[in-house]
């Protein structure tokens, strides 16, 4: 059986240290101890091992077995990682897997607060224990970089400086990942993330994610915006629509040559002076793209699933078929299901979850009494 190795990174100036721990072959399901290295976390079972078909590109490796994140073979996925959403992104990454026709071309990004309670060092490790062949990196994201441009928010996490970290993916991923798939922590996916993968941005679009033309975009900014003079213009040209930033497929040379970071930053400057919106790292990225987005089918985002950002109350799925499952919102699935609150679509996230206690209360893993997806849903297909 042919081994995966993650390349050691060089170490980037100002922002990003990354740590790359050495891929070991699975033998059958154990348990991650729940202490690592003087920090008490969550034990996780180690995920299945799932290998590429015949039909897949192989990947280059040195005598090593390192895969380099520069292999022009592989999908390039970004997230964060951090101990309060830990067990959501370990149930993120064995979705990915899951479902992916190709899952060692995967190569995920994962990036880490500098200040977690369990350092990235630990997290790592964690990661590593629970996908013994994922080819992976982890970035320190130094949260200096970010926190004198935070605002306060409706909800204290999305002032989370880690919230903003796909800001700054442009300056920590390596030069040569010139494209990636930003996921956040709360999805699963239930489809081939390379069909995500080759969306076309066309044109000079730098990022692509499903549109929701019939939200009520003003409300994403406050009075003091729309009756400013001049801010509202910077709309002008575009006819601008909702889009959620949890899952976006993004150019990086096109970002890097167009200084977006640096744009959205400029937003976030004159909130801090002006308080022109509300909801955290949202509105500066569709105060800088919205209506110059490339439109992704919805069934990518089935957003929304965890209520709203002050109650969390349960969802239902919008009509269509489904590849993604997002519980944005304050609500989040494994909160309810371990208050043995949850709402029907939770069910659907616990088949992923790796949480040992959980694999004790439900080793069947059944969708406790819907067969599929499609059931929840009216013209929804589940693959």
């Amino acid at each position: 059986m042919r081994l995966r190795f993650p390349m050691k990174p060089a170490v980037l100036p100002f922002l990003v240290v990354s740590l790359v721990f050495l891929s070991r072959s699975a033998v059958g399901i154990r348990n991650i101890p729940g202490r690592i290295a003087g920090f008490d976390i969550v034990q996780f079972v180690e995920a299945p091992e799932y290998r590429n078909g015949k039909e897949c590109a192989s990947q280059s490796s040195n005598r090593e077995n390192f895969v380099s994140s520069c292999d022009p073979s592989l999908v390039h996925v970004a997230m964060t990682l951090d101990s309060e959403y830990l067990r959501g992104s370990i149930a993120a990454v064995h979705s990915v897997l899951r479902h992916a026709s190709c899952p060692e071309n995967v190569f995920f990004h994962f990036i880490a607060a500098e200040f977690d309670p369990a350092s990235p060092r630990v997290l790592s490790r964690l990661v590593r224990s629970t996908f013994p062949s994922l080819s992976f990196k982890v970035y320190i994201f130094r949260e200096d970089t970010v926190i004198n441009l935070i605002s306060s928010s409706i909800r204290q996490a999305l002032e989370s400086p880690l919230n903003y970290a796909r800001n700054y993916l442009g300056d920590i991923l390596d030069r040569c990942v010139d494209r990636v798939i930003y996921l956040d922590s709360d999805i699963i996916v239930v489809d081939d993330i390379t069909k995500l993968w080759n969306t076309t941005l066309t044109g000079s679009r730098v990022i692509g994610a499903p549109e929701y033309c019939h939200a009520n975009f003003t409300k994403y900014f406050t009075s003091s915006f729309w009756s400013d003079p001049g801010l509202p213009g910077s709309f002008s040209g575009r006819k601008p629509c909702y889009f959620n930033t949890g899952v976006m497929v993004m150019d990086l040379v096109r970002w890097r040559e167009g200084s977006y970071r640096e744009k959205i930053e400029t937003w976030m400057q004159i909130q801090k002076k002006k308080r022109i919106y509300e909801l955290g790292s949202l509105p500066p990225f569709l105060l800088v793209f919205a209506g110059d987005v490339e439109a992704i089918d919805h069934r990518w985002n089935q957003h929304g699933l965890g209520g709203d950002n002050v109650r969390g109350s349960c969802r239902s799925l919008h009509k269509g078929p489904v590849s993604l499952l997002h519980w944005s919102g304050k609500g989040k699935p494994w909160v309810r299901l371990d208050e043995k609150r949850p709402c029907p679509l939770d069910h659907l996230w616990e088949p992923y979850d790796l949480y040992e206690h959980k694999i004790e209360r439900a080793k069947d893993q059944s969708f406790l009494g819907f067969s599929s997806l499609s059931e929840l849903t009216e013209d929804s297909s589940f693959l």
